[in-house]
């Protein structure tokens, strides 16, 4: 398939993404965050200049002047973060991404839709017509930061790409492992927008009915997310797409750690006991109702648009933790390798 450039401009800032959870991880504890910070890669240069006077008494005066610059440097580097089995590993992306098949063969009147959105949609899939020896990837979407996830600051946003829940009166950055698309921290190989029917009835609650940013309805940028897989492997392979909106704030990983903090009150006795770092986490989360879900999204227009559902998480059209690897809500995929390794410098 044909790279588009909008969607090519991601990979220069894929180690950006690396830089910013590190910060983020370090300088704010697990993700609780006041004021975004920005982040540089620094170096130091140090230009001297000379000058030389000549004074009536025929005295010499030297003058040296010694000024440091920093220089902003992106790092490329097609890779970002998963989570397998409770840990944190390498994606190391290989090719572009693929949309099979298209989105008019599920959705025939979005047309126009499929043609913004290079063919990607959310909603619908058929695993057959993927790649031979296509895998689930789980795709973790911050659903509770509402419409932050896709990366405008107009909607709350930070300038990085990532989503901000606010609560009790906080605002906690949720850093992930990729930045919502079209903004510095979008991941690398990824599409750039999807249409999702989805998305049309959270616009519609909102009262819009022809789009918004001069898209078509339906049509907005991959939110922000991070991932999950049920296997490691060295070699690039196939990688169909499972969208999962996460509406419970307190299992959402930390994507440095891997590990889950409590943000709001919960009638759980472990708040965090289903923390989404494994496929199994996912499979239980799928199963429960937690009263962190109603007190994080009282006033999330996603959560309200789609029925204000009670659950942890919600895979859309898929009901079920035993139809997880027999059914899928995308025609997206992704081809990749995804190594037993910490993909973060320590």
């Amino acid at each position: 398939m044909k790279k588009e450039k909008r969607a090519v401009s991601n990979i220069v800032f894929a180690g950006v993404v690396i830089v910013l959870i590190i910060i983020a991880a370090v300088g704010f504890a697990l993700y609780a965050t006041k004021k975004p910070s920005t982040v540089t890669t620094t170096s130091i240069s140090t230009l001297t200049v000379t000058q030389t006077t000549t004074q009536t008494s025929t005295q010499t005066v030297t003058q040296t002047t010694t000024q440091t610059t920093t220089v902003v440097r992106p790092i490329t580097v097609n890779a970002s973060g998963a989570f397998y089995d409770g840990k944190v590993i390498t994606f190391l992306y290989t090719a572009q991404f693929m949309c099979t098949p298209n989105a008019t063969v599920f959705f025939p009147n979005a047309v126009n839709q499929s043609k913004v959105a290079m063919g990607c949609e959310v909603g619908a899939g058929n695993i057959s017509a993927f790649p031979k020896g296509a895998a689930p990837v789980f795709v973790l979407v911050p659903a509770f930061a509402g419409l932050s996830i896709f990366g405008v600051q107009s909607l709350g946003a930070t300038p990085q790409g990532f989503p901000v829940f606010k609560y009790n009166g906080e605002n906690y950055t949720i850093y992930t492992q990729c930045g919502a698309a079209l903004t510095p921290t979008a991941c690398p190989d990824h599409m750039s927008l999807i249409y999702s029917p989805a998305f049309t009835i959270v616009e519609q609650y909102l009262g819009i009915k022809n789009g918004v940013f001069g898209l078509p309805e339906g049509v907005l940028p991959t939110p922000a997310h991070d991932h999950l897989v049920t296997f490691t492997t060295n070699t690039s392979i196939p990688w169909y797409i499972v969208v999962v909106l996460v509406f419970n704030p307190n299992i959402f990983p930390n994507p440095i750690t891997g590990q889950c903090q409590q943000i709001v009150p919960s009638n759980q006795t472990d708040p965090t006991q289903y923390c989404l770092n494994s496929i199994s986490a996912l499979e239980q989360a799928m199963q429960t109702y937690d009263s962190a879900v109603a007190t994080a999204n009282a006033n999330n227009p996603i959560w309200l648009a789609l029925g204000k559902p009670g659950l942890d998480v919600v895979v859309p059209g898929i009901t079920s933790p035993s139809q997880l690897f027999s059914a899928t809500n995308s025609n997206m995929v992704l081809f990749f390798s995804d190594p037993d390794i910490y993909p973060y410098p320590i």
